[in-house]
């Protein structure tokens, strides 16, 4: 899987205003009421090519929301932080527990200024448990759950249960 490279330094004004606006529709997002015409509204907005039947909770945080697909029928819990400068893509059906992060980019050790991407990945029905986190260029395989509080950094088959910082395979679900 290919780097991209960022420098934040030198954006374009049309990359500073789109972060501007995202930023704004984000800061809306939570502090509008749920479950509402407008909420929905926003959450669109933000989410445009988001699949029918999702969810988002707020609070949320997300950086780059034009580079996150949303599938069909997800449900993504508060608290969930969004790093989505490498790309982040949900599959239909996953379930996003609380306080998860998925972080797409990183800082370059040598300049920090410039941001490392590589995209994160969750395949449809993963689960992903309450404060995990997601690192870049990792994929969470069909139909696999990683535990509460794990830091992934590697690919999760599809089909099995990961735990841990960092997270190692648990046992493998038998369909």
């Amino acid at each position: 899987m290919e780097e991209i490279r960022i420098d934040c330094a030198h954006q374009s004004a049309a990359e500073l205003q789109l972060a501007k606006e995202q930023a704004q529709l984000c800061f809306r997002l939570n502090h509008t009421m749920p479950m509402t015409e407008e909420y929905d509204q926003l959450l669109h907005q933000l989410f445009p090519t988001m699949g029918e039947g999702s969810r988002v909770n707020t609070p949320l945080t997300v950086v780059r929301a034009h580079n996150v697909k949303i599938g069909r029928n997800v449900v993504v819990m508060n608290g969930c932080l969004m790093m989505s400068a490498g790309g982040i893509t949900i599959e239909d059906e996953a379930l996003i527990a609380a306080n998860v992060q998925l972080i797409s980019n990183n800082h370059d050790l040598d300049n920090r200024a410039i941001i490392t991407c590589k995209p994160v990945h969750i395949g449809r029905k993963a689960w992903i448990g309450a404060g995990s986190t997601i690192l870049p260029g990792v994929t969470v395989g069909e139909n696999s759950v990683v535990g509460a509080g794990s830091v992934v950094t590697h690919d999760v088959e599809p089909n099995t249960i990961v735990a841990g910082n960092p997270a190692r395979l648990i046992k493998r679900i038998n369909k």
